[in-house]
């Protein structure tokens, strides 16, 4: 019997990329996501946008030195948050009405 394919309608995404493409990865980061703080973006995202983030990223990094990690989840109501510290920064993502 074949798996069921998930599909994913938000996504948390961080990365730690070599000083050389940290803009490149940000730029396509920021085309789908909204800039959460430094190198974490998280927001809405269609499976297909999912699929096109990721190879648009695999064409920016060097998977022998850069790592990138992708968080998907079924909907943005399904997970706690709780942050500390000097993370009350302006992210864009409360401009969205």
């Amino acid at each position: 019997m074949p798996s069921k394919t998930q599909n994913y309608n938000y996504a948390f995404l961080f990365y730690d990329v070599s000083e050389r493409r940290v803009q490149k990865v940000f730029k396509v980061c920021k085309k789908y996501l909204s800039h959460f703080q430094y190198s974490v973006f998280r927001g809405d995202i269609t499976p297909s946008k999912l699929i096109r983030l990721e190879n648009d990223l695999k064409k920016v990094i060097n998977e022998q030195e850069d790592f990138v990690c992708i968080i998907k989840l079924k909907n943005d109501n399904v997970f706690g948050e709780d942050t500390f510290g000097v993370g009350k920064r302006e992210t864009g993502e409360q401009l969205i009405l």
